[in-house]
């Protein structure tokens, strides 16, 4: 897939593509680019940017780059490149042969460097990082001239010069661009543009010791890879002018747009970086693939679908202001997908044994089940069924509510796909738990109705004990408590205790025994699931994806009305 059937719809940026088509700006072509930092995973914000560059591309005949921005070797590592790629591809994109790193261009860029000091548009600045806040000024007050602004164009060529030759240490000196130290704009106030770094580059070695910031190599990269329109997010709005003005001020092959867009806010999430990965530092979270992480491959591992993932992008849009989308849609586009698509199958998670009295000891049948009645063509399986069963623990009360339908003493219920059972005698341990149901079953109401025409309240699923596989079953909820965390200055504090529950003793039916890693099921009653990778060949491990019930599609029955 390379983004031509993803449906974008009307949106404010189609509108600025289809003007410059028709005007042939750019000589008619479509360029776009995901540009991510090596520092980390890509979160389901990532997914958005990258469905709407590689679409946008597809959709006018163009191309999409896929470019790392590669321009801190202190933060970056080689695994978040691999990851990178992994989930672009995942996620159904493509970018052929347009794989390119900001590190191509290094040298070009330090020539870009040495033509602004030419031209008298850089210098190159002794104050320490902390002195250069401090003369940058606020808000509300213009900065101060760095006294080493007005060096001669001879001194900063050579100071910039034995910089790279490694003359002077770390955050001794760096190069600002000489732009407006009253700029209402604190952007423009001589940001710096290359600063001294000693750390190896995963690419180029130790050839560098000194590097670009990225507001100069990010605009000067797409500008040298002819990007046409550069997609980003609206915290760089209030960069655009720098982005502009570098694009402006040096002999670049194409000079792009920059046009932003609302970032992806999810409710119950952070999308921060930095806080994602002190998730995984503080070991909050058992890595950037946990389940409970935003990122591409935690969705991924705990069940979601690239098809879910790309519509949900397609239904949040494209806008022009930031808002918070409710996490219930995502849930919703993924209970879609997996609807028409998962296998139905049987699970009990807290299992409670179930003795048949009147079953004939050691006598096993087949039971016939549909595994998905949305898709005929998926067919049907046999299910073993014997005397000794396992259901959910919940699915008993000994005294039970009014409303309650499910299994009590002396009452009746089906079992899914097998018979009428009524309960005759409750066994409980020293504690005085129930351990273990006697029942009687009815064998002329095989597949679940009676010939009297009698009727049952509740179906129940259940597996049969002596041929049901072991398996772990983990419980996922939102990873905090509150709706926006981002916003909390501790966002920690507002982490949900409960957002992990193992289950170590559930029980699944025959037919998983070959399920490997990815594969995904609607556990029947219970919600989605997906196979783990510390799935083993002695015990399954399983991660729900998400419950059955979709309050996203019941707010919107409500707000209907």
């Amino acid at each position: 897939m390379n983004g031509s059937d993803y449906n974008l719809g009307s949106n404010f940026i189609r509108n600025i593509i289809e003007e410059d088509l028709k005007q042939n700006k750019n000589d008619g072509e479509v360029v776009t680019r995901f540009p991510p930092e090596p520092n980390g995973y890509l979160h389901i914000g990532h997914a958005k940017s990258i469905c709407l560059n590689f679409s946008l591309a597809a959709e006018y005949n163009g191309r999409c780059h896929l470019r790392f921005d590669d321009t801190n070797p202190s933060k970056e590592d080689v695994e978040y490149i691999e990851a990178i790629k992994r989930d672009v591809r995942w996620l159904g994109f493509d970018w052929g042969e347009h794989l390119y790193y900001a590190s191509d261009y290094f040298e070009q860029l330090y020539e870009y460097a040495e033509m602004l000091i030419k031209a008298g548009k850089a210098y190159v600045c002794d104050l320490s990082p902390e002195e250069i806040r401090a003369y940058r000024g606020t808000l509300t007050e213009p900065g101060k001239n760095s006294p080493y602004r007005d060096r001669t164009v001879e001194e900063n060529l050579d100071l910039f010069r034995r910089m790279r030759a490694g003359e002077f240490p770390d955050g001794s000196r760096v190069l600002r661009a000489k732009i407006d130290m009253a700029s209402p704009n604190l952007n423009m106030r001589d940001p710096v543009i290359y600063r001294i770094l000693r750390v190896p580059h995963h690419r180029t070695g130790d050839q560098w010791c000194i590097y670009p910031m990225y507001d100069f190599a990010h605009p000067l990269s797409d500008a040298l890879e002819r990007i046409t329109h550069s997609i980003c997010t609206l915290e760089f709005e209030d960069h655009r002018p720098l982005y502009d003005w570098f694009i402006e001020n040096l002999p670049v092959p194409r000079k792009p747009q920059q046009i932003e867009f609302a970032r992806l806010n999810l409710t119950y999430t952070v999308m921060s970086k930095r806080k994602l990965l002190r998730l995984v530092e503080q070991g909050i979270v058992r890595g950037w693939d946990d389940p409970r992480m935003p990122t591409i491959a935690g969705l991924r591992r705990r069940g979601y679908t690239p098809a879910a993932i790309r519509d949900f992008c397609e239904r949040i849009g494209v806008a022009k202001s930031n808002s918070m989308v409710d996490i219930a849609l995502l849930e919703h586009c993924l209970r879609e997908d997996l609807n028409k698509r998962a296998p139905r199958v049987m699970a009990v998670l807290r299992p409670l044994k179930v003795v048949l009295e009147n079953y004939p000891e050691g006598q096993v049948e087949e039971v016939e089940a549909v595994n998905n009645p949305e898709d005929p063509a998926m067919g049907v399986r046999k299910i073993p069924f014997s005397k000794v069963l396992y259901i959910e623990e919940d699915d008993f009360m000994e005294d039970p509510p009014k409303k309650f339908y499910r299994l009590a003493p002396g009452r009746e219920v089906r079992l899914r796909y097998g018979y009428f059972i009524k309960c005759t005698d409750v066994i409980k341990d020293e504690s005085g738990k129930v351990v273990e149901l006697r029942c009687t079953y009815d064998p002329e109401t095989k597949g679940g109705s009676a010939p009297d025409g009698r009727k049952v309240k509740a179906t129940l699923h259940w597996v049969s004990a002596a041929h049901a596989l072991p398996a772990e079953v983990r419980l996922y909820d939102h990873l905090f408590t509150v709706e926006d965390p981002g916003a909390v200055e501790d966002f920690e504090s507002c982490l949900n205790p409960n957002s992990l529950e193992v289950l170590s003793s559930a029980m699944v039916e025959p037919s998983l025994r070959d399920a490997k890693p990815g594969d995904r099921f609607q556990f029947e009653r219970l919600g989605y699931f997906c196979v783990d990778p510390d799935s083993t060949a002695e015990k399954l491990v399983f991660n729900r994806t998400v419950p059955l019930r979709d309050t996203w599609a019941k707010l919107q029955k409500k707000q209907n009305k």
